[in-house]
């Protein structure tokens, strides 16, 4: 197999993934009388009639492409065991928001594995079953964020299983630690082997596991004596039902949920999952654990041989962590991590970035979808990749009725009549800002030469949705290399660029999308203060949707009537950002009011809330520090008294390895280090609070 059939298999598992967990997220927790009285089997998206939406955020998604990031971020810098996928979690998770049901301690497995490594437990003590006590250690979340695993080890069940392993441990032990480890060996030998005898079989050597042995060749012999799936189900309430397990989801439960739905659909990908979704038990973990494995062991020709399930989904997902602008992603975006993890680990070069949107994948639209504009018609017929690009097909363009297409930049606010139906809360940032610049690179197909222009949408505090569109640009024959400078939106965040195509003269015809891309921190991006953002603002406004853009872990962050916002903490490390991975050499600057603090000042590079660059003011002195993971490295520092209640202006530049700190424009310390290359730029703020009197960044030139 060569890289390009494995990454596309790579893909076919981030899509099997995704379209799982959207299947089974609506009914998630109903009891499988009810879903059979309501539902029959449910063999398409049932989000519709739940009163939901489809494309949500869930910790099944988040957990699984948040954690596996341990590999980009410290294969071959420290030895990889449990303690380093801690370290990711410890990182990237913010307390009580993301990823995690935040259940309680003794309570939900994971909230007790993150309050254990916060007590500063390591792994896999955290996780152990003499520590948590088997109830707790054998629950099913192990198996739930464990695809990453095995998609980063293709054709290698011994080192899925290791890494897997160590990674479960976090959080769990015993049969759940077992189980997820021989989801990530089925997953790694699903690249070459399509057979679910000899997958079992393999996987099952790679682990060595007798008891869950036991419960797998179980579930295979009752499977072979009939052609009904549920009868498999009522053995499996019989034999394996929750009431025979401590706990409130079981492992043992839902692993023999999914080997049954395996079994039982034989090669038809939707039967996997309508069979998995109608079984009930955790619906949306154990369907996303099948799509995945089905998606890898079947390809997109098994994804796509019955109904279309990819269409609506449109590669759309939602990975929420302390790293902001990640949160609004696709499933391509996520497979390149992958594909790059693959290369780390194999001592292979990396692959030289890619455009933001390259649609390199069959099918792959990456979020873009046919956007209908208000009084307008729509020429849009048909949006299609085979790997070159995104083709858009039109017809009857002409003045009045463009051929519009978009994609979500930013969350959207919460769809109306959500309330009470799981929609769990989005924390990100904005991937797109004023004054970055958007290239995009189109060719016509067919038909004649349309315009082209590029438009953005932004939502303020009234509720009104602001439309900012570009000139438009007349295409020519060949590769158009398109250019547009994103503009000024008083700080309203971006959540939607669109792409608006018109002609003078009616047209039918093709166009083809190579690329969209941007790159880099903004030329010059600035919040003033909160009473020119929200003109209704009052003293007692605790939220706005342009400091939604800010992800905090930080106890308080609210806006500030008088500045722009306020930010206190009750410990060390209280931190805000924004921004995106794609951030490189840039300057931070705001004007910070000091309030009774250990120290407090300018986040920079930022990925997560442990690893970043900080430009502080202390009581004695200025500093600049590196922060990862709980370890401080002071850079450099000068001298300096501070009261309480002073303001100073401060602007941090991070510029290659070089760090300077610039303090009121007459005290400036240099460091250097070069160790976070790309991040977001926010403020931390160790035990007190500041006020904030506006916010820039301004790139590097």
């Amino acid at each position: 197999m060569n890289k390009t059939e494995e990454a596309e298999r790579t893909y076919a598992g981030v899509i099997g993934k995704i379209i799982g967990v959207y299947f089974g997220r609506p009914v998630e927790g109903w009891k499988y009388e009810a879903l059979r009285r309501e539902f029959g089997q449910i063999e398409y998206y049932p989000n519709d009639l739940t009163g939901m939406p489809l494309i949500v955020p869930d910790d099944d998604i988040s957990g699984t492409f948040v954690f596996v990031r341990a590999i980009l971020d410290s294969w071959g810098k420290e030895p990889f065991c449990a303690q380093t996928v801690a370290n990711t979690w410890l990182n990237y998770l913010v307390e009580n928001e993301t990823v995690l049901w935040w259940g309680g301690l003794s309570r939900s497995t994971e909230h007790t594995a993150y309050l254990r490594l916060k007590r500063g437990i390591t792994a896999p003590e955290s996780g152990s079953i003499a520590l948590n006590g088997r109830a707790m250690a054998e629950q099913v979340g192990a198996q739930i964020f464990i695809d990453g695993w095995g998609m980063t080890n293709p054709c290698d069940p011994k080192r899925a299983v290791a890494l897997a392993r160590a990674a479960a441990s976090v959080s769990h032990d015993g049969l759940a630690t077992d189980a997820a480890c021989l989801i990530a060996a089925i997953e790694a030998l699903a690249y070459e082997e399509v057979e679910l005898e000899h997958l079992f079989e393999a996987g099952l050597a790679a682990v060595n596991s007798p008891r869950l042995a036991r419960l797998v060749e179980e579930v295979v012999t009752r499977c072979a004596t009939t052609d009904d799936w549920r009868s498999v189900r009522d053995w499996i309430e019989r034999e394996h039902g929750y009431d025979k397990y401590p706990g409130n989801s079981p492992v043992a439960t839902n692993h023999a949920a999914i080997i049954m739905s395996l079994i039982m659909a034989g090669r038809s990908f939707q039967k996997s999952l309508a069979i998995c979704t109608s079984a009930g038990w955790d619906t949306d973990s154990n369907a996303g654990n099948v799509g995945c494995i089905n998606g890898i062991r079947l390809g997109l020709a098994g994804i796509d041989a019955e109904a279309d399930l990819r269409g609506v989904v449109a590669d759309r997902m939602f990975v929420v962590s302390a790293d902001g602008g990640e949160c609004v992603t696709d499933a391509v975006r996520e497979t390149r991590k992958l594909s790059a993890s693959v290369a780390l680990m194999r001592g292979e070069q990396l692959a030289s970035r890619a455009a933001r949107f390259e649609f390199e994948f069959p099918g792959a639209t990456q979020g873009f979808r046919s956007y209908q504009i208000a009084g307008a018609g729509q020429a849009a017929t048909r949006l299609g990749s085979r790997g070159t690009g995104l083709s858009v097909d039109y017809r009857a363009l002409a003045p009045g009725a463009p051929a519009v297409i978009a994609v979500e930049t930013f969350v959207e606010p919460a769809p109306p009549n959500t309330e009470g139906t799981s929609y769990f809360k989005v924390v990100g940032s904005p991937s797109l800002y004023p004054s970055q610049v958007v290239k995009a690179v189109l060719e016509v197909v067919a038909g004649g030469y349309p315009a082209v222009s590029f438009f953005v949408e932004a939502y303020s505090d009234n509720g009104v949705t602001r439309r900012i569109r570009g000139s438009e640009m007349v295409l020519a024959r060949g590769e158009n290399e398109l250019s547009w400078l994103v503009p000024d939106t008083g700080g309203s965040p971006i959540y939607r660029l669109g792409v608006e195509l018109t002609s003078k003269v009616r047209l039918d015809g093709q166009t083809l999308i190579r690329s969209i891309d941007w790159d880099g921190a903004p030329l010059h991006f600035r919040l003033g203060r909160a009473e020119e953002m929200s003109p209704d603002l009052t003293p007692w406004t605790t939220d706005t949707v342009w400091l939604r853009s800010f992800v905090s872990s930080a106890t308080n962050l609210a806006p500030d009537y008088t500045t722009t916002f306020s930010l206190s903490h009750t410990g060390d490390n209280g931190v805000a950002t924004i921004g995106t991975s794609d951030w490189s050499d840039y300057a931070v600057e705001s004007r910070i009011t000091f309030n009774q603090q250990k120290a407090a000042g300018l986040v920079a590079r930022a990925r997560g809330h442990r690893r970043y660059y900080a430009g502080l003011l202390a009581h004695d002195r200025a500093v600049i520090v590196k922060r990862r993971d709980g370890v401080e490295s002071l850079l450099a520092q000068l001298p300096m008294q501070l009261q309480s209640g002073e303001a100073h202006t401060m602007r941090f530049a991070v510029i290659g390895d070089a760090l300077r700190l610039e303090v009121d424009g007459d005290r400036e310390l240099l460091g250097r280090d070069g160790e976070f290359i790309r991040g977001g730029a926010g403020f931390v703020v160790d035990e007190g609070g500041v006020l904030v009197d506006g916010f820039s960044i301004q790139r590097a030139r």
